[in-house]
């Protein structure tokens, strides 16, 4: 067999952080990032490469199906779920995210990965298989995953996700334009966490109530986006950002980003993803969108990329 199979990057709207306490949370697609997996049979050695992504050539062994590395545990979970003991092709992975900037890098290349080798054998996994496969190769990457970037990287829909409940997706029935803006600062979700935890056990009562705070924004803004209030919405994305200024997950750079968007008309900003680093998402208009992005770049960002729903 050979083709090629593919999963998008993800940015979160609002709800960081609360959701990993069991709150909900609304994440987007990004499909005009990808994470690719080119597959073709050699019927000799299996083999992954992913040199985009600083990974040398990795070959199956018998002992990868133990390895704490995220590429070798996602093809040892995938065989194993489709019963494959003597595996043999090759599979390039390519990716278009950026790696640490909270846009779903690591749930999208281990979706393609087992995208990719359910191909070689000319299989398809069910997004809910795959979901599963991908959830427990993200606690690698992550320590303690709300499961919000595998779902919506997996189904590749708008979700409003919380933890333990049945998954619900979204259609807005208005078109919202967003930017993404990336620091430049790489930045993994599992430093953010733990550091959200330590505050959790340090001040208990203080954040709480910012977690409810955040989880209220975010059931408001499923109410925006079902209504079309972008004006709200950008309000109540704004207001997040400021919660998330209270639990430490923000920094200058990220502050000054958000500040130079909302400056150049956006309707709200926001960091998107862990934090300390990575990206913000600020919700634009066509009228001030390319003021918004001249903006943005101005304040120190090193790209900024475009996302939009519905309509």
């Amino acid at each position: 067999m050979k083709g090629s199979v593919s999963a998008p990057g993800k940015a979160i709207l609002l709800g960081e952080h609360a959701v990993v306490y069991g709150k909900p949370a609304i994440a987007i697609p990004l499909p005009q990032l990808r994470a690719v997996a080119d597959f073709h049979q050699n019927e000799r050695t299996f083999t992954i490469c992913a040199a985009d992504i600083n990974r040398p050539p990795w070959h199956w062994s018998a002992s990868a199906a133990n390895s704490a590395d995220p590429l070798a545990s996602m093809a040892a979970l995938t065989l194993r779920h489709l019963g494959i003991c003597a595996p043999t092709g090759e599979i390039t992975i390519r990716s278009a995210i950026p790696i640490a900037s909270g846009l779903g890098s690591g749930a999208a290349v281990s979706a393609a990965l087992g995208r990719g080798i359910a191909g070689l054998y000319g299989k398809t996994l069910a997004n809910a298989e795959l979901n599963a496969l991908v959830y427990a190769v993200e606690k690698l990457h992550h320590g303690t995953p709300s499961g919000i970037d595998n779902t919506t990287v997996v189904f590749e829909q708008p979700v409003y996700f919380q933890r333990g409940q049945p998954l619900k997706t979204l259609k807005p029935t208005h078109r919202l334009d967003f930017l993404l803006a990336d620091s430049g600062v790489p930045a993994l979700t599992r430093v953010s966490v733990t550091a959200v935890r330590q505050l959790l056990r340090k001040e208990p009562v203080r954040t709480n109530s910012l977690l409810e705070q955040i989880a209220a924004a975010v059931a408001a803004a499923q109410a925006c986006l079902a209504a079309g209030k972008l004006l709200q919405l950008g309000e109540l994305m704004t207001e997040n950002h400021g919660r998330l200024q209270h639990l430490g997950v923000s920094s200058p750079r990220l502050d000054a980003l958000v500040a130079a968007g909302l400056q150049a008309g956006a309707l709200g900003a926001k960091l998107s993803g862990g934090g300390l680093g990575g990206n913000i998402i600020a919700l634009v208009e066509p009228a001030t969108r390319s003021a918004v992005e001249r903006a943005l770049l101005a304040a120190g960002a090193i790209r900024v990329l475009s996302a939009s729903l519905g309509g």
